[in-house]
């Protein structure tokens, strides 16, 4: 058997240009040499290995995750930071809880998770010899288990099997009338599985509570002026009261409810300035001066939303209040991948939670058109937008 060599194949492909077929079978035989987006010749070996090597990319991307999702799962941040300086394999071995016979692999493990930007190495020397040692980066310091703003939670919340099912499921979704990938892979939308499925409402409850320490923080650090003048405000859909209880204690003058189905909030206790209240959004809210709405009107579509919006706008300006209120929305704002204050990651990133929204459930991430069209729709007269949280930002709205 003979080898083409790259050469001889090009001037092969080459030569079936000039080829004149003398009857149909023929030309069937040799039809698939003369695509043009497959003869090599009319694109360079180069070229062609990127684009290879950018399938495989995407293709293999998944493999960063579910290192990262075992790193947590091991105990490796908490194991080098416990170690207070830098650790070198052998050191990292006899801390995690591996079984012996994996103890070679751990190199490999670390060494993707070194490239992928969650530990770096720093030479040490252990006993005249130079050494690698393994020391935390920002991102892995947020993977800490004791770290007040950890994210370790939802990390874990997030790559969990039941999440990630649904998107096994996608092309099948997109051939049914379903409303959501996750209603095709379990026959049920995701709040009546959460009902049913303590490990999933186990998993939301700590993917929020993790999230909402980090928003908490932000904001009664950077935002603490939008509670100016408020004296009673209803954080819906608050879950266990993460956000809520870290605005109640910073403005004890602050009359706090938090509200969410009845099942969520009906063993949970309050503060001295904080209740908890059992309702659903769709059919009313209690007059506030103040509704906050953190990370909830992107899981519902714009009919829903509206409707969410319309309670809201019924609650800040009912006859009990003596002055209208306003709403405040923490969500994300698309941004558009040409804005000069974004980067390319940012944006990947909020496409990602679009699709998240798109497979899990009706909503979406929205532009500030598409959210200006929704406030209109709902009857409001203006708002304002502050990119202060990341890829989310903080919306004031007004009636």
């Amino acid at each position: 058997m003979h080898k083409l060599s790259f050469r001889h194949l090009r001037a092969v492909l080459g030569a079936v240009k000039v080829v004149e077929f003398t009857n149909f079978r023929q030309e069937r035989r040799f039809s698939h040499f003369i695509n043009k987006d497959l003869i090599i010749k009319e694109s360079s070996s180069v070229e062609l290995l990127k684009a290879h090597a950018f399938i495989w990319n995407r293709m293999f991307s998944f493999i960063n995750s579910m290192s990262l999702r075992c790193a947590i799962q091991l105990g490796i941040p908490d194991a080098i930071h416990n170690h207070g300086k830098p650790m070198n394999l052998p050191q990292l071995l006899a801390a995690l809880p591996i079984h012996q016979t994996k103890a070679p692999f751990v190199r490999r493990l670390m060494r993707i998770l070194v490239h992928s930007g969650f530990f770096t190495v720093e030479k040490v020397s252990e006993i005249d010899v130079l050494e690698e040692g393994y020391i935390l980066t920002n991102a892995s310091r947020l993977l800490l288990k004791d770290h007040p703003l950890s994210v370790a939670p939802f990390v874990l919340g997030i790559l969990d099997p039941i999440v990630a099912k649904p998107y096994h499921h996608m092309s099948s979704w997109f051939q049914n009338d379903s409303p959501t990938a996750f209603h095709t892979a379990y026959g049920m939308n995701i709040w009546d599985y959460t009902c049913h499925e303590p490990k999933l409402a186990h998993l939301f409850n700590q993917c929020m509570e993790s999230d909402s320490r980090l928003v908490s923080s932000v904001l009664m650090k950077e935002c603490k002026q939008v509670f100016d003048g408020i004296e009673k405000f209803v954080d819906v859909g608050g879950g266990t009261g993460t956000v809520a209880k870290a605005i109640a204690d910073t403005f004890p003058h602050l009359e706090c409810i938090v509200l969410d189905l009845p099942h969520v909030v009906a063993d949970l206790e309050g503060t001295k300035n904080m209740t908890f209240l059992g309702g659903d959004m769709f059919d009313a809210l209690p007059s506030a001066d103040a509704i906050l709405l953190k990370w909830i009107l992107h899981d519902w579509n714009d009919e829903e939303s509206l409707k969410i919006l319309l309670r809201c706008k019924e609650a800040i300006t009912s006859k009990g209040n003596h002055k209208k209120g306003k709403v405040i929305i923490i969500d994300m704002v698309m941004r558009n991948k040409n804005e000069s204050d974004d980067d390319d990651q940012s944006v990947e990133t909020q496409l990602f939670f679009d699709m998240h929204m798109m497979v899990l459930l009706t909503g979406k991430q929205r532009n500030e058109e598409e959210w200006a069209k929704l406030f209109c729709d709902a009857g409001f007269s203006s708002y304002k937008i502050t990119p202060i949280l990341g890829l989310r930002s903080l919306i004031e709205l007004y009636p």
